[in-house]
């Protein structure tokens, strides 16, 4: 069975009605991403970093997976697929995709401040000041922050090396070190980016780039990698 091996961001999730993570201003729902998205803002301000994402929770409670979704799902009669996400959301798990790594964390766990081995599945849609952990620290959002390593790095680099087919959804390959991973991809693998506009990108051979949302363009793909292995 081929392997297909899938990088996911804000663009498969914008069609489910998840904002994007930043608008053209810099700004997350309104707040600078360093007062809701670092070591720093957690330690000056953790009542608003726990509000920020008790509210990013509540949303994400009220979308469902889209036809991309789903149809990475489906590719699983077909493939060995791995998904490797910059969502922290867990739509790709509800439209029942059975292997993925979360780069970035995931929104519906908490994690222990002082002892980061210590992860917890939450039941809730918050986390409030004064929830602790079984050692009796603080509980945080078990996302990666900006300037905090990204642990499934690893992980997702040796998923990538064995693919037969890598593609990029919805993500600008802005975002590093995830951006990187199309690097770590086989020569001869064939390459898809889906996004409403492709990126900026080096050459890479056999590399096709369909520009269109998210939900289209998945389908696109899907039909040529199963006319093409199967």
């Amino acid at each position: 069975m081929k392997k297909l091996v899938v990088l996911t961001g804000a663009g498969i999730s914008a069609e489910s009605g998840i904002s994007t993570f930043r608008d053209s201003g810099g700004l997350w729902e309104g707040h600078d991403v360093m007062e809701v998205a670092s070591p720093e803002g957690w330690k000056k301000n953790p009542s608003l970093v726990l509000d920020f994402y008790n509210k990013r929770r509540k949303q994400a409670l009220t979308v469902h997976p889209n036809k991309a979704h789903y149809e990475l799902a489906r590719l699983e009669q077909y493939f060995d697929v791995t998904i490797i996400t910059q969502n922290v959301d867990n739509l790709h798990e509800r439209a029942g995709s059975s292997k993925i790594i979360h780069l970035h964390g995931e929104l519906f766990k908490s994690q222990s401040t002082i002892d980061p081995r210590l992860v917890y599945e939450m039941n809730e849609w918050e986390i409030n000041l004064g929830d602790v952990c079984e050692k009796g620290s603080q509980l945080r959002p078990f996302i990666v922050w900006f300037g905090e390593s990204v642990p499934m790095m690893e992980v997702a680099i040796n998923a990538t090396l064995d693919a037969d087919i890598f593609a990029v959804i919805g993500t600008s390959l802005a975002v590093y070190p995830a951006a990187s991973l199309i690097e770590y991809s086989p020569a001869n693998s064939s390459k898809y980016i889906i996004d409403v506009k492709i990126p900026q990108i080096s050459y890479f051979g056999n590399l096709r780039k369909i520009e269109a949302p998210a939900s289209i363009g998945t389908k696109i793909m899907s039909e040529e990698i199963v006319l093409k292995y199967v």
